[in-house]
This record gives C-alpha cells, sequence and structure tokens, in this order.
C-alpha cells in the first residue's frame, strides 16, 4: 500500500500552523500556546525568553553534594514563551490520527526522518528543544506530542494505553507521507519505541533507545534518591504532598530544592526549570495514571531476539533513573543492538554531552541501510510466537485481573499449582502467595514466598518475602523456622516503611521483624 493510500485509508488529516492556508496565524498560534500555559499556572509575571545556550560543563554537578534548602516557596512562577514558539524554521500542525484526536507535531531539518518520542509517562515533546535542531542538517526531525499529553488532544478515545499510543504513531507516520522512519524513544518513550518496533517492523528504518525505559521485570531499582541529602528528601516530601500547590508549583519548587540530581547531572538555569515546570509536564491525570501502571507490568524479555532492524542503545553512566544493571540488562534483550555509553551525562544525554550525542546519532543514522532487512518475515513470525506464548503464561493472567476488590479472590479461583514452576517474576508469586495467604492455604502460600526471595532485586523484595515467610511458618507452627527467618530480616537494617493497603498494614521491615521474635504472627 502506497503512503497516499495509506493516508485515505485512516482519513489523516494535517493542519500546518505556520505555513498557508494556517489555523492559526503564527501571532494567534503563540497567543493560544500563552493562553494554555496561563490556565496551567498560578501567578506569573515575568516574561523570559528563550533560553540562551551556553556550556553547561562549569555549573554545580549533583555529585558534588551540595545541598542548597530555600526558606520559602515560590508561588508566582515567571511565565515563559514554549521554545518552539520561538524557533525559525520550524513547520507545527495538528495531525488527526483518528476520530477522536489531534496530535500537535512539529518538523525541522531536511533528510531522513526520525522521529522522537518523548518520556514520561505524561512528559511533552519540548524538553527536546533546542537540543536536537543540531540534527536538523542531516536528517528530518520530528516531535510531537502523546495523546493525552501537553498540546495534543486529551481525548482517551477507545482507552488510554501503550497499544493506543503504539497505533496513534504509525497513523501519524501514514498521514505525514512517511515511508520508513528511525524512531527515538527516551525514557518511557523508548518503551513505547520498542512496543512501535515489535507492532510495525516494517515502518522501522531504525530504533535509537536513549535512556529508555526497558520493558523488563525484576530490574534493582532507580537511584535517584541516593544523591539527595537527608534535608533535601524531606523538603522534596513536603512540596510535593502540599495539596495547596499546583503541580507546576510542586515542580518547580521541588527543582528549586535539589529535585533536578535524580535525572540530572548538571544543575538547571532557573529559566530551564520553569521550562520543566510549565511546558514539559503536562497531561490528562487519566493517561498518567492508566499507562504508567501498564507500563510498569509492561514485558518485553525475549522478543527482540534475532531482530533485523538496526538498533542503537544509548546510555548514560551517571543515569540515577536506573541502577548499574539497567544497561546490561537491556542489551542482553536487544543482542543484535550496539551499545555507547556517555560517561559524562546522566538522563539527558544529548544535553549533557550533546558533541558525542550527536555524533554518534548521525553516524548511526548514516549507516542504515535502505533496504529491508532480508531476515524480518522470521522475526515476525517470532514475535507472534512471542505474543501466543505471553498470552497463555499465568504471569499475564494474573496482572490482567485488575486489582479491584475480588482480585484475590479471582487468583485463587484460576489458579493452577503448576505456577509455581511457571511463573516468572517475583510480583507474580508475591500476589500469588497472598491470595492464597486470604483463602487459608498458608502451605502452599508459603512455597510462592520462598520463589519470591529468589527472584527479588531490592532488599525491599527480599525482606518482604521473609517476612511473609515467617507469617506462614507462625501459622503453620513452625515456629523454630520463622525464627530463623525474622533474625534474616532484623540483621538487614532496613527502617523504612512498607504499606501494604490490602492488608492495611504499614511496617519497617527490621524493627517489625524484632516484634516478630518477641511475638508470633497470628491473623486477626
Amino acid at each position: 500500500m502506497s503512503t497516499e493510500e495509506e493516508k485515505n485509508e485512516i482519513g489523516g488529516e494535517k493542519t500546518w500552523i505556520s505555513s498557508k492556508p494556517p489555523i492559526f496565524s503564527g501571532a494567534e498560534a503563540t497567543e493560544k500556546v500563552q493562553r494554555s500555559a496561563r490556565s496551567r499556572i498560578k501567578g506569573s509575571l515575568t516574561k523570559t525568553n528563550m533560553i540562551e545556550s551556553e556550556p553547561i560543563q562549569g555549573r554545580e554537578k549533583a555529585t558534588d553534594r551540595i545541598v542548597h534548602i530555600e526558606d520559602e516557596l515560590t508561588l508566582d512562577i515567571p511565565e515563559v514563551l514554549r521554545i518552539c514558539d520561538q524557533m525559525e524554521g520550524l513547520e507545527r500542525a495538528y495531525v488527526q490520527v483518528d476520530k477522536d484526536c489531534k496530535l500537535y507535531v512539529e518538523q525541522e531539518g531536511n533528510g531522513e526522518p526520525i522521529v522522537l518520542l518523548h518520556g514520561g509517562p505524561g512528559a511533552t515533546h519540548h524538553y527536546f528543544h533546542p537540543h536536537f535542531s543540531q540534527l536538523a542538517n542531516s536528517a528530518k526531525v520530528i516531535s510531537y506530542d502523546q495523546r493525552g499529553c501537553g498540546l495534543s488532544d486529551h481525548t482517551e478515545g477507545d482507552g488510554y494505553s501503550i497499544d493506543q499510543a503504539v497505533d496513534d504513531l504509525e497513523n501519524l507516520r501514514k498521514t505525514l507521507g512517511i515511508d520508513r522512519w528511525t524512531i527515538l524513544g527516551h525514557s518511557y518513550g523508548g518503551l513505547l519505541a520498542q512496543c512501535y518496533a515489535k507492532k510495525y517492523p516494517k515502518s522501522c528504518k531504525g530504533l535509537v533507545l536513549t535512556c529508555a525505559s526497558t520493558g523488563l521485570m525484576n530490574l534493582e531499582p532507580g537511584r535517584g534518591n541516593a544523591v539527595l541529602s537527608k534535608e533535601e528528601s524531606q523538603k522534596i516530601e513536603l512540596i510535593h504532598n502540599n495539596p495547596n500547590l499546583t503541580t507546576q508549583q510542586k515542580i518547580y519548587n521541588a527543582f528549586l530544592n535539589g529535585d533536578w540530581k535524580r535525572q540530572d547531572l548538571y544543575k538547571p538555569i532557573k529559566e530551564e526549570m520553569v521550562h520543566s515546570a510549565v511546558h514539559e509536564w503536562d497531561q490528562d491525570p487519566d493517561f498518567r495514571n492508566k499507562v504508567g501502571q501498564e507500563a510498569m507490568y509492561y514485558d518485553l524479555k525475549g522478543v527482540f531476539t534475532d531482530c533485523p532492524i538496526p538498533t542503537l542503545i544509548i546510555e548514560g553512566r551517571k543515569d540515577m533513573t536506573w541502577n548499574t544493571d539497567k544497561p546490561k540488562k537491556l542489551q542482553q534483550n536487544h543482542p543484535n543492538a550496539s551499545m555507547i555509553m556517555l560517561e559524562e551525562s546522566a538522563h539527558n544525554p544529548f544535553k549533557d554531552e550533546p558533541k558525542r550525542f550527536f555524533d554518534e546519532l548521525r553516524g548511526f543514522l548514516k549507516g542504515l541501510p535502505s533496504e529491508f532487512p532480508s531476515d524480518l518475515q522470521k522475526w515476525e513470525t517470532h514475535v507472534s510466537e512471542w505474543e501466543d506464548a505471553k498470552i497463555n503464561s499465568p504471569d499475564n493472567l494474573i496482572m490482567s485481573l485488575g486489582k479491584d476488590k475480588d482480585y484475590y479472590k479471582k487468583i485463587v479461583n484460576a489458579y493452577s499449582p503448576k505456577w509455581l514452576e511457571q511463573l516468572k517474576y517475583s510480583s507474580s508469586f508475591r500476589e500469588v502467595g497472598f491470595a492464597l495467604y486470604i483463602a487459608g492455604r498458608h502451605e502452599e502460600a508459603l512455597a510462592y514466598f520462598q520463589r519470591m526471595e529468589t527472584l527479588g532485586a531490592h532488599p525491599f523484595e527480599i525482606a518482604t518475602s521473609l517476612i511473609w515467610q515467617g507469617h506462614m511458618l507462625d501459622l503453620l507452627g513452625r515456629r523454630n523456622e520463622a525464627i530463623d527467618v525474622y533474625k534474616k530480616v532484623e540483621t538487614m537494617g532496613i527502617n523504612d516503611n512498607i504499606t501494604m493497603d490490602q492488608f492495611n498494614l504499614t511496617f519497617q521491615p527490621s524493627p517489625y521483624a524484632s516484634e516478630r521474635l518477641q511475638e508470633p504472627f497470628c491473623r486477626n
């Protein structure tokens, strides 16, 4: 099917803002954007211009461990124009991708098309500016706000989901009349990019995963909090829990008090903090809740075996969003990919080390073959078989049941003893263990908590599995074994709270284990 036929098939429509006949004139478009920004913030007063390019290497770094706590909250956030409103040569459009939704889209430059997928879920395209203009002399750079985000329609349609976002992207390609393009996914956008490549491999000329969400379970937790002092963490928590602040005020004030360190290596200037607060985190709350929950449990393990799509993985050595195991595990799931590690970059390497980043990206784009990979059909068969196996897996069944009031009852009704050997994820073993405990099947529940321990990637997971092993052993009358388990948790020194709403239970693992050494667990 030709690209023109594809456009007709979906009824696609694009209305360019910056070309004739425009739906808005330049001034009207700018005023529309300003009104949108003003509607989302309280206070405002000073308009600031586009951020001037400046070297960032001389700025304070997260690794400097400098603590700065603001005396007061800043409620009046300066009003800033979007960077894209001030860029020359940028084509902007609202593009119809289905009957319910138009996406806000920008194009810059000429050459092979590359589309940028922003993170979140719930961020916007804005944070790619002005950095990716460096690529416009050698490629057509396309960025957009995903459905439910930024300037795109916040219309749920058939329901916000990753698959809906994948289909939106494919319909965007068709409407723009593009045959094949390279997909660059950043952060959560990296998960979306992988899902797109899996579903529409013939549309992908190349795949670039930049500090990408993996689609893998059992990763060690991120290190973002490790760079914050106790004072900063406490202040940031107070800000985010303040019910009197808007989302934009929370983001801006948290950044002023050190929250930038979680994902940035270099301290942003205040204008950048304002842009982050006002223009770069904007979504329909339903989008964030639904897609965010789905992304947490999305499983892509094994699907990219023998994937013939040229793939480049770019990681920042100092990206605290992830732990140190993440780059290797992502590459293992993409065995044919090349990986570049940028040593002085955090979560945004296109900002931290732009020369190296864009040199590597240009080289990758230049080396892409023009023809389809010869073994693409073989991989499509593999994907189909992988999908069938996933649909029929007990892990998928457990995740599909929906956590309503009957969730654990539904697990028990579907339960098979074979699951003990079939489940893959620690979270699945945990949920089945809880369901069997609620049903009074303590011996079986014990086996699942024991398996959960072997898969735990984080001390919290391991401590939780041990605590519940102790509970089951107590209920089974095996007190000496329970004591041995509780002693393990006591020596782990984990004093942060774990909350289990389903049991109305909050505890600190190590102190709680000490209590259980004195008094056995019993059901209320």
